[in-house]
């Protein structure tokens, strides 16, 4: 089923991973490596954006909530209402530590920086 905007309700993981991710300029600030998700509530805890990287030398990972996505048909990619500066000031991580204390720990830190309202909540 769509959506008023146009788009689905579900989409599988593996189409969303891979996909770039503008700002609302419409400049590409990086692309969403993976998808964290809670187990015991069914839900996305965020998605994982990396950038600033070469083949996987040096990037950077941030957690930022999957409600501040919002796929652009147009641009082929997901944008955000964000600056690079501001996700470059954003908290960062590595593979490990996304998932540390079960994602925790960056999903709090995530929703805290962006003043996202808590799902869990």
């Amino acid at each position: 089923m769509t959506t008023l905007s146009g788009h689905t309700d579900a989409i599988t993981a593996s189409r969303v991973m891979g996909t770039n991710v503008y700002n609302t300029e419409g400049k590409q600030i990086g692309t969403i490596e993976d998808i964290m998700l809670e187990k015991m509530s069914n839900g996305i805890m965020f998605a994982v954006i990396g950038f600033g990287g070469f083949l996987g030398i040096g990037e950077k990972y941030h957690a930022v909530p999957w409600s501040m996505l919002d796929y652009d048909r147009s641009m082929g990619g997901y944008v955000v209402p964000l600056t690079r500066e501001q996700l470059e000031a954003a908290p960062a991580y590595d593979i490990n530590e996304l998932t540390r204390d079960d994602g925790h720990m960056a999903r709090d830190a995530s929703f805290a920086y962006y003043k996202v309202k808590p799902y869990w909540q």
